[in-house]
């Protein structure tokens, strides 16, 4: 990670290096803090934010679900985000990470009376899972570790805690030598990758499931979005196990990475081994729609 000039917390722009927290943070110690994960495109005519109110909406979204009153509203925030990167005046492009947090004040469960703070911080970044990636696919390993059940957590909060489970199934993957971890819900479908979500063609048609048990994606939602405007024909259903093994194409979507193609998936390649033709066309719009070649949907980009 490269480091930028400054990052925003509770209001002031605070130098990288000074952006600190007390070691007795509640949220360090129990798990109750909300985030996001947005980026923004160097395009023809600047830096442009993709989707910052939505992302901005599901980070209070969050906050809601898990009971932190935010202190700020989401157009302080927006206004926040856009800010920070007008002052650390980026050359390429961006990753931007909010985050609500309970900060140091009380210990015990009981969170409520917890000072709430918030930062936000930005750096330059490339592809989550590589150049390469993006264009040749990469090896996935479905986990042995199930995605949080509904019945337990709260799968629509972008929460902190929810993503130990996901760095464990994570871990798991490249420690046996794959790239990237497909979880399974807790009764064996398909549920979504450690950090993204899960996108197969078969005979011309582009299937993912539905948000049962997993973050409503803004990046699912995009490409779903370009695949109905290409004419492209839609399944939001569940997906099994063998069902992923004998699919045309694969592929993850989320902010961080984008449009990767899958190429093989528990040593079973998909398709050709290759990034597949409907994948390749969802990717190019979608790179298009990011860099604000598309015009249809330039109303998702938030010039800055």
């Amino acid at each position: 990670m490269e480091k930028a000039k400054y990052i925003w917390m509770d209001g002031d722009f605070v130098e990288w290096d000074e952006a600190k927290v007390h070691v007795l943070t509640h949220t360090l110690h129990y798990g109750n803090g909300v985030f996001e994960g947005t980026r923004a495109y160097k395009t023809d005519n600047g830096l442009a934010i993709f989707r910052l109110k939505d992302h901005t909406k599901r980070l209070l979204n969050s906050a809601k679900i898990t009971v932190i009153k935010c202190p700020y509203t989401l157009e302080e925030l927006e206004r926040a985000q856009i800010e920070l990167l007008r002052k650390n005046d980026f050359k390429s492009n961006v990753y931007i990470r909010p985050l609500i947090y309970l900060g140091y004040g009380i210990m015990g469960l009981y969170h409520v009376k917890a000072p709430v703070n918030v930062a936000i911080a930005a750096w330059e970044w490339g592809s989550y899972l590589g150049d390469d990636g993006l264009e040749n696919g990469i090896r996935v390993k479905i986990s042995s570790f199930t995605r949080n059940s509904v019945k337990s957590t709260m799968g629509k909060a972008k929460a902190v805690a929810n993503y130990l489970n996901s760095q464990m199934a994570k871990y798991e993957a490249l420690e046996a030598g794959y790239e990237e971890a497909l979880l399974l819900d807790e009764e064996g479908f398909i549920a979504e990758g450690s950090g993204e979500c899960f996108f197969i063609v078969r005979d011309g048609v582009l299937i993912t499931p539905p948000n049962d048990n997993s973050l409503e994606s803004i990046t699912q939602d995009t490409v779903l979005k370009i695949a109905e405007k290409k004419g492209i024909k839609i399944e939001r259903r569940r997906i099994t196990r063998d069902e992923v093994y004998i699919c045309d194409e694969a592929f993850f979507t989320g902010t961080a990475a984008e449009v990767t193609p899958i190429k093989e998936v528990d040593g079973r390649v998909v398709g050709n081994g290759k990034r597949g033709e409907v994948t390749r066309e969802l990717q190019s719009a979608y790179f298009d729609v990011v860099y604000g070649r598309d015009k249809d949907f330039e109303y998702m980009l938030t010039y800055i």
